[in-house]
């Protein structure tokens, strides 16, 4: 059970990465960039270093993505109300609805199979999922 279990999870990771590149290179951008608009949207608007630390990539690296992201209108720099020398960076308006009709089935699928479970089930799938996923 434990291999049907790693192998679901690897099939699950693939197809999500494939889907990504294919969606990052339809919009212009590259693989590593629309996976920054993921991290921002499960955590909201982050620093630059938060960004860095999330991914593992250089500040350099991180500082360049971000720069494509902005041109391409994507996110937004914007200064920390409490800390004006701190910046962060969020989703810009609209970037939610430029990427939704490219993840739009994944989401739908997501939903029909979510519907298929039963709460308690749903409670150990979503712990499963914190306990895989990085801190």
């Amino acid at each position: 059970m434990d291999q049907d279990v790693t192998a679901g999870v690897l099939r699950l990771i693939a197809s999500a990465v494939l889907h990504n590149q294919a969606v990052a290179q339809r919009l212009g951008l590259g693989a590593s960039d629309s996976q920054f608009l993921t991290l921002l949207d499960v955590h909201g608007p982050l620093t630059p270093g938060r960004l860095a630390e999330l991914t593992g990539l250089s500040t350099g690296t991180v500082t360049g993505v971000i720069d494509r992201l902005e041109r391409g209108g994507f996110v937004e720099r914007t200064r920390d109300g409490g800390d004006r020398r701190r910046v962060l960076v969020a989703p810009a308006p609209g970037a939610r609805a430029t990427l939704a009709p490219h993840y739009r089935e994944q989401g739908e699928h997501l939903a029909a199979v979510l519907s298929t479970r039963t709460p308690d089930e749903l409670r150990v799938i979503a712990a499963f999922l914190d306990d895989l996923a990085p801190p």
